[in-house]
C-alpha cells in the first residue's frame, strides 16, 4: 500500500508540471517531460553513454522533442542518462550559447521531478502517468534580485538573500535548514518549492529528518540512509 501522502505529492507535481513555469511555458514544461522520458530509449544515448569520453560517440537523438530546439534536447538526454560525468566543461557548451542559466536551473527541476516519480512508479510496478494537457499562459520570468554565484554553476540565493516580501523566495527554505542542496535550484524559487514538495514525502522533511528519536516512515532513518548512499554510489552522485 501506496501512502496517501505520497501519492497526492505526486499529484501536485503532475499538476505545476502543465502550468507556466517562471521561465518556460506550459507546453515546454510538458515537452522537457517527454523529451526526459525518451531518452531512456534513445539509442544515441547508449552508445555514448557506453564510451570512455562522450565525445566518441555520434549520431542523433531519438525520442519526442516536442518542438524543443537541438541543443536543449540534448542537454535533457545528459541530464537524465549521463548526469554523473557533466561537468563544468559541459554546462560551458549550454549556458548562456544554448538557453540562459535561469532557464537551465528549471529545466533541470523537471528533469529531477519527472526522474522521480517515474522511477519510483517504474519500481512499483506501476504505469507511468500520462503527460498532462499543457495549461496556457506566459512564464513570469522573474528573477530574484539576491541571486550570486557562490559554489555552483548557476547563481543561487542564500538564506540571507532572500528577499521576505516576494511570496516566492520567502517559500524557498520554510522549514528548511538552507543548505546547498535546498539552495542549488534557488535561480529560479518555484522550482526549490515544488521539487521539496516532493521530497519532503518520497524522502523525509528537513525537521523529521533530523529527529532521530522518532521514526516517521516503515523504515527506520538508518535504512533509509543506508538506501540513498548506496543509489548515491550506483548514479555516481558526487554531492
Amino acid at each position: 500500500m501506496i501512502r496517501q501522502s505520497l501519492l497526492d505529492a505526486h499529484d501536485r507535481a503532475w499538476d505545476r508540471l502543465a502550468r507556466p513555469g517562471t521561465w518556460w511555458t506550459g507546453a515546454e514544461r510538458v515537452a522537457i517531460a517527454a523529451a526526459t522520458r525518451g531518452a531512456l530509449s534513445c539509442a544515441y544515448c547508449a552508445r555514448r553513454k557506453q564510451e570512455l569520453s562522450a565525445a566518441m560517440a555520434s549520431g542523433a537523438h531519438g525520442g519526442p522533442h516536442g518542438g524543443l530546439n537541438e541543443g536543449v534536447v540534448d542537454l535533457i538526454h545528459r541530464l537524465r542518462t549521463d548526469a554523473d560525468r557533466f561537468g563544468p566543461t559541459l554546462f560551458a557548451r549550454y549556458v548562456p550559447g544554448v538557453l540562459s542559466a535561469e532557464r537551465y536551473t528549471e529545466l533541470v527541476g523537471i528533469v529531477a521531478t519527472i526522474t522521480a516519480i517515474d522511477t519510483f512508479d517504474t519500481i512499483m510496478g506501476r504505469p507511468l502517468r500520462d503527460l498532462p494537457e499543457p495549461v496556457a499562459g506566459a512564464p513570469s520570468r522573474k528573477r530574484p534580485k539576491g541571486a550570486a554565484y557562490d559554489q555552483a554553476f548557476v547563481p543561487m540565493v542564500a538564506p540571507e538573500a532572500v528577499d521576505a516580501s516576494d511570496p516566492d523566495q520567502a517559500a524557498m527554505y520554510e522549514g528548511r535548514a538552507g543548505m546547498y542542496i535546498h539552495r542549488a535550484l534557488s535561480l529560479v524559487p518555484a522550482e526549490v518549492v515544488n521539487f521539496f514538495d516532493l521530497d519532503d514525502q518520497m524522502y523525509l522533511p528537513d525537521r523529521q529528518l533530523r529527529d532521530y528519536g522518532t521514526e516517521y516512515r516503515a523504515i527506520t532513518h538508518a535504512q533509509i540512509e543506508f538506501l540513498a548512499a548506496r543509489m548515491s554510489a550506483l548514479n555516481r552522485c558526487t554531492y
